[in-house]
């Protein structure tokens, strides 16, 4: 897969498709090039086809909607589609009831102010919906008179999108590198990961520590120049499958409502079902006040993401301004809300979230147990279907790699060669050196496919740490 480097880090480029195999077709889990050679896809592409790939059903109820209209614009119509994928999304939230329709631009019509997650705006994508959350909390506050909670709040090792927006809450050097001076300026506070707690800090205090140094910065700032805090719930590429430690995200729930800071939960990856419950942070008993989901809403059928926002912050915006102000034309897309539709249906029938919370909690101990005679692979982790794999130059003091040898990159380069798709990643530690490779399998996988991609997977391990030996 190419790659861009600058600065001794590593970044995905997608700019280049040159020596890139010409896909052809896919099938489950497999996809195939046009030389026919097939790839098991061990991560979903980027943890994205959650079905798969040529489902039938889904590209059947996908044409059904092109032979009747491809998209309705949003400020002329509503649809079927996309007021059915609300009343999903709205259920699989939590909510008692999705109140009215969604009207023109998109959002759920309240009824009274709840912390209820039932109001949405549809995107194409999850550099959309994140952007569309910082613009819905900064909207929020304008029409309270807060005009001064401007300052958006997020961690190191985050990746929220690649709009200048979402770039400017990230903290993933590479890809900030040649737009430094044009972002929006943020407040970044240290990642919070049970493999590499600060010095001192016990594993049972990390949780609590970590939302401390939230608080603290919220404090630094000024409570009333902050206009929330912007997490994963887990932390997907720019950490590799990082996991909250236990209390972590609720004590962030009371300290972002003691100082009337919006908390925004992006779970664009891990949401959708991807960690074994439709919101990530379910797992942690905790609602936030807007998330961001994309990537296993539609599954990769056709591009759709949504910014979902609690019924008090719908009131707010609905009361000053008549709605929320954001959106682009092709929002609520008919087509894709139609595609949304089909995926999380196939999902709720097929019960493939129970699937994802048995199987996962099998897999993953059982690729940590194929992994363990490698001593470069230090930490093996996650929540259901969205593993991560940290590889170390030393496991006693887990040092990581240098960053030139360029490690996760070579194994996953060499998974690839043997026909298995995985997405390595670099800069997990300090934004320079830490390799770390994620596994996304599909909802769908068998448990002989999980098999076959733990073999694969420790084979590629093995190659490519020989490779990287060698240079």
């Amino acid at each position: 897969m190419a790659q861009a480097r600058r600065g001794g880090s590593r970044a995905r480029s997608w700019t280049g498709s040159r020596g890139l195999p010409r896909v052809s077709h896919g099938s489950g889990i497999y996809v195939y090039d046009r030389s026919g050679k097939r790839y098991l896809d061990a991560s979903g592409g980027p943890a994205v086809f959650c079905l798969g790939h040529g489902h039938p059903e889904v590209t059947a109820a996908i044409v059904q909607q092109l032979e009747r209209i491809a998209h309705g614009y949003r400020y002329t119509f509503t649809s079927d589609p996309l007021e059915q994928l609300r009343e999903h999304i709205a259920r699989a939230c939590g909510a008692r009831s999705a109140g009215g329709p969604a009207g023109s631009a998109g959002p759920a019509r309240s009824r009274e102010p709840t912390t209820e997650l039932d109001s949405m705006v549809f995107v194409s994508g999850g550099s959309e919906a994140v952007e569309s959350a910082l613009k819905v909390a900064l909207q929020y506050h304008s029409a309270r008179g807060a005009m001064s909670r401007r300052r958006f709040i997020a961690r190191r090792r985050s990746w929220h999108g690649n709009t200048l927006g979402a770039l400017a809450v990230s903290d993933f050097l590479d890809r900030r590198a040649p737009f430094e001076g044009a972002l929006v300026e943020a407040s970044f506070v240290p990642q919070v990961s049970m493999y590499r707690p600060p010095a001192g800090v016990a594993p049972e205090t990390l949780g609590a520590h970590g939302a401390a140094e939230l608080e603290a910065e919220i404090v630094r700032v000024g409570p009333e120049r902050v206009a929330a805090f912007i997490f994963e719930p887990v932390v997907g590429a720019a950490g590799g499958a990082v996991p909250p430690p236990p209390g972590y995200a609720r004590r962030l729930r009371e300290i972002c409502s003691c100082y009337g800071v919006l908390l925004i939960a992006d779970e664009v990856m891990c949401g959708a079902g991807r960690t074994g419950s439709w919101r990530a942070l379910e797992q942690d008993g905790v609602m936030p006040d807007i998330m961001a989901v994309a990537k296993g809403l539609a599954g990769g059928y056709l591009p759709l993401g949504a910014t979902i926002y609690s019924r008090a912050i719908a009131a707010v915006l609905e009361a000053a301004d008549g709605g929320p102000l954001t959106g682009h034309t092709f929002s609520g897309h008919t087509a894709a809300c139609a595609a949304g539709v089909a995926v999380q249906t196939i999902i709720e029938r097929d019960r493939l979230l129970e699937r994802v919370r048995a199987a996962g909690a099998q897999f993953q101990p059982a690729l940590r147990e194929a992994l363990t005679r490698y001593e470069a692979v230090g930490d093996v982790r996650g929540r259901g279907f969205l593993i991560g794999v940290e590889l170390v130059a030393d496991r006693a003091t887990r040092a990581p790699f240098p960053a030139e040898l360029t490690v996760a990159e070579t194994i996953g380069q060499c998974a690839f060669e043997d026909g298995l798709i995985c997405y390595a990643s670099g800069g997990n530690v300090d934004g320079i050196a830490g390799d770390t490779i994620l596994l996304a399998p599909p909802y769908i996988a068998t448990d002989a496919e999980l098999e076959e991609i733990i073999v694969r997977f420790a084979r590629a391990v093995e190659r490519g740490l020989r490779e990287s030996a060698n240079r």
